[in-house]
């Protein structure tokens, strides 16, 4: 099969051989995640306050 890179468009062939999947390089997967990271994607939906956030939760992991 055969998709779009999300940054650049270019054609990709998807498959378990692409490494960077649906991406076609590295740089663009990189481009796609400083986007993200500048908030400049998001997923649509209302903030979270304060009040709703877990507050102090500790995660214990049992070692075998």
């Amino acid at each position: 099969m055969k998709v779009n890179c999300p940054t650049c468009k270019k054609e990709v062939v998807w498959d378990k051989t692409s490494m960077y999947r649906p991406f076609c390089c590295k740089r663009c997967q990189l481009i796609d995640l400083g986007e993200w990271a500048d908030e400049e994607k998001r997923i649509k939906g209302e903030s979270v306050s304060p009040e709703n956030m877990p507050q102090n939760k500790t995660i214990y992991f049992e070692e075998d």
